[in-house]
């Protein structure tokens, strides 16, 4: 050892210096995270520069390999998807199809149960009215919902809430089941109201979840799982709803009840992965919780750079708590972000998606629709639900998904509504419409909203910040403004 130092004539290594933070991204007090230990080890024993060196070509390496293996999601991280929407946006689709097949076995059923309760036969608009409250109470149980999605998500967690939802869809199930053998139709009413209320809770929760727990780079594939399941589950509500299989006379109360099915499925296999690692470390402060969970999503080579990503936004908010729905709308630093995740939602509800589920669709016609639905659950569909967490930081998001859920299921309420009386007026031209607010939602997209892929959440917080407080903002109050909102130093 003393040979190869070499004699006393040699110059004394000078003191070890804190690298410039271009060189090396890992936070100062995660070296033995990013590290191996030999490597820890060995910086105790010796000092100076040479062994800053070799530690920094040791980093880089993990930093290599790091890129090599992020161009795919972990299995976890594909499973968690699967998990978290069979109980989502699935339970949103199948619900929202099912309800066609048994149309006229459910008429049957209220004016049988009418009959027998008072000796007389039932009104026929009665008749349409309550099948129209059976039909719609399913948005109102969705708006009530995304109202309260938010909030269960902040005090129960991501995963939490999620769980929680599928004691709802299971109840729910239980007393759309039960309704034609007790001949009481006002349980089916209150089913399908709970039902929507799970409905409306999932499809707040699920992106949510998948927004916090997915890397940069894969944010955008992973937002295409919520619309695939919504495509799912409308595909098999509409194969299960044939009358051979669960839409004939005998079994339309199993084709209501079946879906307490994906909830005990997500039962079973979401309590086998994390809580999103956001949460854990952003809104409880656990901090040793949330590397485990981001080492199962991740990856053990790749976690550190979703570590230091994270504890920037924590440092950002500086013990901000979650805002309130209203809060948001009085808040000018996220006035364009809320305008944003508006226009966006309204267009996604008005494209004529939702005209698409009503039951004057001819059966010739099933294949063509559902290529509909599935193109548009490829395209535009998922990026709404996304979109949202991108362009919030951790203390607006829930409040941000509450508003956008809340005006998604008053834009699907209204469109059931309007839709039929469009279809009268305007006979084959009647999707003209939705080609117009196509249009202008296409505008708004291309003149606002600035890309997004890959950058983190900050970021684009930033981006937006030219939009919130004009483009010529003078440099200093924006130099206080990044200094107060974006602490990057740690």
């Amino acid at each position: 050892m003393r040979s190869l130092v070499g004699s006393r004539s040699l110059p004394r290594c000078p003191e070890p210096r804190e690298l410039p933070r271009h060189e090396v991204t890992a936070p100062r007090g995660l070296w033995r995270e990013f590290l191996p230990r030999p490597a820890v080890v060995f910086s105790k024993l010796c000092k100076g520069n040479v062994i800053q060196l070799v530690l920094r070509m040791e980093y880089q390496s993990l930093l290599r390999g790091s890129a090599r293996q992020r161009k795919l999601p972990s299995w976890t991280l594909f499973l968690s998807v699967c998990a978290v929407g069979i109980g989502g946006t699935f339970q949103y689709g199948y619900n929202v199809s099912i309800i066609n097949a048994p149309t006229q076995h459910i008429h049957n059923f209220l004016n049988e149960t009418w009959t027998s309760r008072y000796h007389k036969k039932l009104n026929p608009d009665f008749l349409t009215f309550l099948w129209s409250v059976i039909a719609s109470v399913f948005s109102l149980g969705g708006l009530c919902g995304a109202l309260i999605g938010g909030s269960m998500a902040i005090w129960l967690g991501r995963k939490g809430a999620l769980l929680m939802n599928n004691i709802i869809a299971i109840l729910a199930s239980i007393l759309m089941g039960i309704s034609f053998p007790t001949g009481m139709f006002e349980l089916l009413i209150v089913g399908r109201f709970l039902i929507g209320i799970n409905s409306g809770i999932g499809i707040c929760v699920q992106p949510l979840y998948l927004g916090e727990v997915a890397p940069k780079h894969l944010r955008d594939g992973m937002a295409m799982g919520s619309s695939i399941f919504l495509s799912g589950g409308i595909l098999t509500g509409q194969i299960i709803g044939l009358r051979e299989l669960l839409g004939g006379e005998t079994y339309w109360p199993l084709l209501l009840s079946s879906s307490c099915f994906p909830a005990f499925a997500q039962l079973v296999f979401l309590p086998w992965f994390p809580e999103s690692p956001r949460y854990l470390l952003i809104d409880r402060g656990d901090e040793l919780s949330c590397v485990k969970a981001l080492k199962r999503f991740c990856g053990s080579l790749q976690y550190q750079m979703e570590t230091e990503d994270i504890q920037r936004e924590c440092f950002a908010l500086d013990g901000e708590k979650s805002k309130k729905p209203w809060q948001l709308f009085t808040d000018c630093g996220v006035r364009w972000q809320l305008i944003t995740v508006i226009v966006m939602t309204v267009g996604q509800q008005l494209s004529g998606i939702n005209a698409e589920l009503h039951s004057w669709v001819p059966y010739v016609s099933m294949t063509s629709i559902f290529a509909f639905i599935l193109s548009f659950g490829l395209g535009p569909g998922g990026i709404t639900n996304t979109l949202t967490a991108e362009l919030f930081i951790q203390s607006s998001r829930p409040a941000a998904y509450m508003i956008g859920g809340a005006i998604s299921w008053i834009s699907f309420f209204t469109i059931g509504m309007l839709f039929p009386f469009i279809v009268n007026g305007l006979k084959q031209y009647c999707f003209l419409v939705f080609l117009v607010e196509c249009a202008l939602v296409a505008a708004f997209i291309f003149v606002v909203i600035p890309e997004t892929k890959t950058k983190s959440f900050l970021e684009i917080k930033k981006e937006f910040h030219k939009l919130n407080f004009g483009r010529n903002t003078k440099e200093k109050e924006t130099e206080l403004y990044e200094r107060r909102q974006l602490h990057d130093e740690f």
